[in-house]
């Protein structure tokens, strides 16, 4: 699990150092099949990973009160992160991964961020199309290739 995690630290830490001068779609492309699953896997990893942690630390936080229920921004909160993974993938992350290239392969998605591309692949996946759509055409515009 620690292993997963510090590739995820290395590759966004490159991926910073490759931002200033390759698009995310140049950086994404440079990986090895390999680190590209990496990659996926570290994320979906430690999303899982920071849900559970918040999980605990509210019912830690709420004693265990039999009347306490979750308020929105919790649930809210929960439903952001679950839109970065996709259930029904499984553990087939190479589907993401697939789509994320494919993604790239568009030249109007060369500026957007992975982790934006890997939240518009997973709620893809999940069946939400339409939603989907809403995402990438937003992130399209919030960052527009360069020419």
């Amino acid at each position: 699990m620690n292993k997963i995690l510090i590739v995820v630290l290395i590759l966004c830490s490159l991926n910073l150092v490759f931002a200033q001068d390759n698009t995310p779609a140049e950086y994404w492309d440079s990986l090895t099949d390999n680190e590209k699953m990496a990659f996926v896997n570290g994320a979906y990893t430690a999303i899982s990973r920071m849900k559970l942690f918040h999980m605990e630390e509210v019912k830690m936080q709420y004693g265990h009160d039999p009347y306490w229920r979750e308020p929105y921004f919790v649930e809210r909160y929960y439903e952001i992160l679950d839109q970065h993974i996709s259930d029904g993938v499984g553990y087939n992350i190479d589907i993401i991964v697939q789509a994320i290239d494919a993604l790239y392969a568009n030249y109007d998605n060369t500026r957007i961020p992975i982790i934006a591309a890997l939240r518009i692949v997973s709620t893809a996946q999940d069946g939400d199309r339409q939603k989907a759509d809403v995402l990438l055409l937003k992130a399209q515009r919030q960052y527009r290739p360069e020419g």
